[in-house]
């Protein structure tokens, strides 16, 4: 089951390059073979993290103190498009994020979020443009703070934002739930349609015998 989220108060690290795809997130060599949850979060932006000799690159936010210790992404346009591999949202969780804030996501990679645990957060870009600056103004220090319940972002600024989220993915995150237990927890209702709709339409719930075969 994904961990609950409420509330989230952490290091972001700006990621502001858009259309990052699945492809740069998780390689697709790390998965064949090895897609092993537990194994990923080493992998996480491996061809950005990683120079060609295997070292890491200082270049990249995520090997720079403070943003190492990143718990909150923001992100460029578009993060997350490409093939729908869920091993990408894996390495990040396993890399320790918690929550994406972006303008646009890739429509599976924003799905398989909330069924991992991961709050992927949508705002207008020009919201995700002062978060970086307010994060960028204080090297990294100022923190993030993100209330699920009251669907709010604090920015190191102290600005509040707030977003929309869909009330079945937000109750699923709040509660730790993924789709499947969602469903069940509706099992009752379900049951109830099954007895009324085969009272109404016996026809369509008959089972017919198939007819045995007899030997020529």
């Amino acid at each position: 089951m994904p961990k609950p989220f409420d509330k989230l108060t952490a290091t972001a690290a700006p990621i502001m390059r858009g259309n990052i795809d699945t492809d740069v997130i998780i390689r697709i060599e790390r998965l064949v073979g090895n897609s092993i949850r537990g194994t990923l979060g080493k992998w996480a932006f491996g061809s950005l993290r990683y120079l060609p000799d295997g070292s890491e690159n200082p270049e990249f936010i995520l090997n720079r103190e403070p943003y190492r210790d990143a718990e909150i992404l923001v992100t460029g346009p578009n993060f997350g498009c490409g093939s729908s591999r869920e091993g990408a949202v894996w390495s990040l969780q396993e890399r320790g994020i918690r929550a994406i804030i972006g303008s646009g996501f890739g429509d599976i990679f924003f799905a398989n979020c909330f069924q991992n645990g991961i709050l992927p957060v949508i705002v207008d870009k020009a919201v995700v443009d002062q978060l970086a600056a307010d994060i960028e103004a204080t090297q990294g220090a100022g923190k993030v703070s993100i209330d699920l319940e009251a669907q709010t972002i604090v920015s190191p600024s102290g600005a509040r934002h707030s977003f929309e989220i869909d009330p079945r993915r937000r109750e699923g995150l709040l509660k730790g739930l993924d789709e499947v237990a969602l469903t069940l927890r509706r099992d009752d209702e379900i049951l109830a349609f099954q007895a009324s709709d085969r009272a109404a339409r016996p026809w369509i719930h008959s089972t017919r015998t198939p007819a045995s075969r007899t030997s020529a």
